[in-house]
């Protein structure tokens, strides 16, 4: 394992957390970077979570700064085991290439319990758990999905509508969106879309703020990390759930307010996922003003 990663600012001390790069596949370059807390609890199981970063499919790596100091501060204040999944990037590996590396992640993270569990990776997640509800991953158990800004042009995630049925057998899922993000409208029509399928929803829409917010500003990551764990723990006292069905995103370019309104701008963005004996990350999407649109591949 590597030890903890410093943060630029040499004041900061680095976070109790330790890492390594897992091979995920023989016959690509994907891989997963696995973080570990330095102190574990010893009488509780940790959980798993897979983390996919965002980038629109097509950008970064789970090595980029800002993503990999994001998963050393969750695996190190949850605590958590935390794998994030080098994925293939578009152009060179189209879709569903990401998609399939993602599942590969769930299955690798399957083998190991059986032995021994910010854009277009909200995407991922939500995808990813849905084709896993295909296989039987135990001793894994997908506990829940964290959906941050999990909104993409190319595939929209409630385009193919319920996935015959699949979208019925969801965990509970989080949704996280910002008002200052012009995709945030996007972010509220999944969670009608879950809600009227019978999903478990909570959320927390903020005022102001932009897309990736949370990988620039340590204390909107805080309060993520907060909720996320808040989430993780079936602790929902300080979570949203009520019902979206008559919710727009409304108001000017920086502050806006949930409500029963008559206008409305925005999308989503990213995703996270955790399982029984671990989890998973992040992801980012956009949406174009005309509207959703499939990936053509």
């Amino acid at each position: 394992m590597v030890e903890p990663t410093p943060y630029e600012d040499s004041t900061t001390p680095p976070p109790p957390a330790l890492w390594q790069d897992i091979p995920l596949s023989p016959y690509n370059k994907a891989y997963i970077r696995l973080y570990i807390p330095l102190n574990p609890p010893k009488d509780k199981k940790l959980p798993l979570i897979i983390y996919f970063h965002g980038g629109d499919f097509v950008l970064y790596s789970a090595s980029t700064v800002i993503f990999h100091n994001f998963c050393n501060d969750v695996a190190s204040q949850f605590p958590a085991v935390v794998a994030s999944v080098e994925y293939c990037l578009a152009s060179e590996n189209r879709l569903p290439a990401a998609y399939d590396d993602a599942l590969n992640a769930i299955f690798l993270a399957k083998d190991q319990a059986l032995e021994k569990e910010s854009s277009a990776g909200a995407n991922i997640a939500y995808h990813v758990a849905l084709r896993a509800l295909d296989f039987d991953i135990n001793p894994l158990k997908t506990k829940g999905l964290i959906l941050n800004q999990a909104y993409h042009e190319f595939c929209n995630p409630i385009s193919s509508g319920t996935y015959l049925g699949r979208v019925y057998r969801l965990p509970k899922v989080f949704i996280k969106g910002d008002f200052g993000d012009p995709l945030v409208d996007r972010s509220i029509e999944l969670g009608k879309f879950l809600q009227s399928c019978r999903v478990p929803v909570y959320h927390r829409f903020n005022e102001g703020g932009f897309h990736g917010m949370e990988l620039s500003d340590k204390t909107v990551a805080q309060k993520l990390y907060d909720d996320m764990k808040s989430f993780v723990d079936e602790d929902y006292a300080n979570l949203h759930s009520e019902d979206l069905s008559c919710h727009r995103a409304c108001g000017n370019n920086t502050q806006s307010t949930l409500h029963c309104g008559r206008c409305g701008h925005g999308g989503h963005g990213n995703s996270t996922s955790y399982y029984g004996r671990g989890g998973h990350g992040n992801s980012t999407a956009h949406y174009r003003r005309g509207g959703y649109r499939n990936h053509h591949c």
